[in-house]
């Protein structure tokens, strides 16, 4: 099963931030999602709030994180995704950021606020450049909706376990089992299965055949990195183990 760490950029500090990623990378993460702070992340729970409005104080921006994702070109095994909010990247011009991403070689994009019906356009254009749009569906997503995403998504789903925001939880709601069985019913491409990880006992909960081909974590992993602690102990907990 795929790791996917999700991780803001820039935080706690720009400086921690570039040495947790390379650790990530070293220690097991098949993808890392790069979040890319936004000053109203509507998706978004308390812990990744706080991440965002950190590094916004840290003085990170797009342009920065592109930057030192150019200056660290080919040092990474993982797959890199930008995580953010459509504004951001429409300032920052689209056709531009697709071409300058290409140019660093990330892998794909999610864009939590760009739904399938007005995305068309800008998955064309990263497309062009041979990058993919991942597609997000969650448990209200019906089969024909998420067939209707399947004819154009590449890369992998993230499919979202719980309606909400994102945050740790302790349990997840007992019609998961039947969101994954509807999108492994729809999909032909992985499915890794996000919002409330924070160990992999949770696993236990889901059935063996209805387990999803990756992992995302992130609000467990940002309040570690917020404990001063280090990226590879939380890793280990998870390589091997799913």
């Amino acid at each position: 099963m795929m790791l996917i760490p999700f991780m803001t950029a820039g935080f706690p500090t720009v400086e921690t931030f570039w040495k947790n990623l390379k650790e990530l990378d070293e220690n097991g993460a098949d993808i890392i999602e790069i979040g890319v702070p936004f000053s109203d992340p509507v998706a978004d729970g308390p812990v990744i709030e706080a991440a965002s409005m950190k590094a916004l104080e840290n003085g990170v921006t797009l342009e920065s994180i592109l930057e030192g994702l150019r200056q660290r070109k080919g040092q990474f095994k993982a797959k890199l995704v930008l995580m953010g909010y459509l504004n951001p990247f429409l300032q920052y011009g689209f056709e531009r950021l697709a071409k300058e991403s290409q140019e660093i070689g990330i892998y794909g994009f999610i864009i939590p606020d760009l739904p399938l019906d007005e995305d068309a356009p800008y998955r064309k254009q990263l497309s062009a450049c041979g990058i993919h749009l991942i597609a997000l569906v969650a448990p209200n997503t019906s089969l024909e909706r998420m067939k209707a995403y399947a004819e154009v998504a590449t890369g992998y789903v993230y499919v979202i376990s719980v309606l909400g925001i994102t945050g740790v939880r302790s349990e997840f709601p007992p019609d998961l089992s039947d969101t994954l069985r509807r999108a492994r019913k729809a999909f032909r491409i992985p499915l890794a299965l996000g919002f409330g990880f924070s160990s992999p006992e949770q696993l236990d909960a889901i059935p063996v055949a209805d387990r999803p081909d990756a992992i995302i974590f992130g609000s467990a992993l940002i309040r570690h990195i917020s404990a001063g602690l280090p990226v590879a102990d939380f890793m280990r907990r998870w390589v091997g183990k799913v």
